[in-house]
């Protein structure tokens, strides 16, 4: 992966063979913490605050590469993984069919014993204009969902207190499921930053506002350093397992960025993407938290 990426962050050199070329919304420089509402906020008060600048970068196309990836090194991965729910878009369907299915694909996945999935979205754009489904519009910023603080917080809401305090002293993280309700995937695909191309300086806290309370996630400054991936025409029973906390500080991936991105491969007539993204809290009790 190493001389991909060289590649992929060469300035001035002709587009490499299995790379696009796509633009990723980032956020700019500003003196103020950006805030975004989760609801739709009073009256003149704007949705989201903070300068995005469009940023032309290659993206390469990782399915050649899917043996190297990890969720430890790049912070994602993707896996075959069936599934017996008939439609995501009923939520009570969603929590008893497709949660307990998480919850075991994920315990494969990282050996974890325990699994606590707590959320999930679904997205469609024509549907999220016409206010149907509970679809949402795809998130186009360049952002992960947690950050070093929110990410602890997030086990504090989603679990009892008798257990919390002796969880959150051994190894966590939160992990995204996100895959295709419909394949393959022909627009508004996801893209993934290589977790090892992200540099300190990159993160931007910024506050999520919930009607009850306030979050917090990190949008991302432009570096030119980024290496950025994607999977072409993804598959109902295929998943991207993105990780989006970590509480170990020893190297290992911990925040991965991630947006949707106009793939200019993409035809005209593709029809909208429709996805499903689960959280879930993923938990080694016999690891040390750091």
């Amino acid at each position: 992966m190493d001389t991909i990426a060289e590649d992929q962050t060469s300035a001035g050199r002709e587009l490499p063979v299995g790379f696009v070329q796509g633009s990723l919304n980032y956020i700019e420089d500003s003196t103020e913490k950006p805030v975004y509402y989760a609801y739709e906020p009073p009256p003149g008060v704007p949705r989201q605050t903070g300068r995005f600048e469009p940023k032309s970068v290659a993206i390469g196309k990782a399915r050649p590469l899917l043996q190297e990836l990890s969720l430890d090194k790049q912070g994602f991965e993707l896996v075959r993984h069936e599934t017996s729910v008939n439609d995501f878009y009923d939520r009570e369907e969603v929590q008893r069919v497709y949660y307990p299915e998480i919850e075991n694909l994920l315990k494969r996945a990282t050996g974890a014993s325990k699994i606590v999935v707590f959320d999930h979205q679904v997205r469609c754009l024509p549907l999220a204009r016409r206010g149907e489904k509970g679809a949402r519009e795809y998130a186009k910023t360049v952002h992960n969902d947690y950050t070093a603080k929110s990410g602890p917080r997030r086990v504090r809401d989603h679990l009892p207190p008798a257990e919390t305090d002796e969880l959150l002293n051994h190894r966590f993280a939160e992990i995204n499921v996100w895959r295709p309700i419909r394949g393959p995937v022909q627009s508004s695909p996801l893209a993934v930053c290589d977790a090892r191309s992200i540099e300190p300086g990159d993160f931007v806290p910024s506050d999520l506002v919930y009607r009850d309370r306030v979050g917090e996630t990190y949008r991302f400054k432009y570096n030119p350093n980024h290496r950025w991936f994607y999977f072409p025409y993804l598959e109902r029973n295929e998943a991207i397992l993105l990780k989006c906390y970590d509480s170990r500080e020893d190297g290992r991936a911990r925040f991965t960025a991630h947006t949707a991105f106009e793939d200019p491969s993409s035809s005209a007539e593709a029809p909208p993407r429709e996805s499903i993204e689960v959280r879930a809290l993923v938990f080694w009790p016999d690891e040390d938290r750091y």
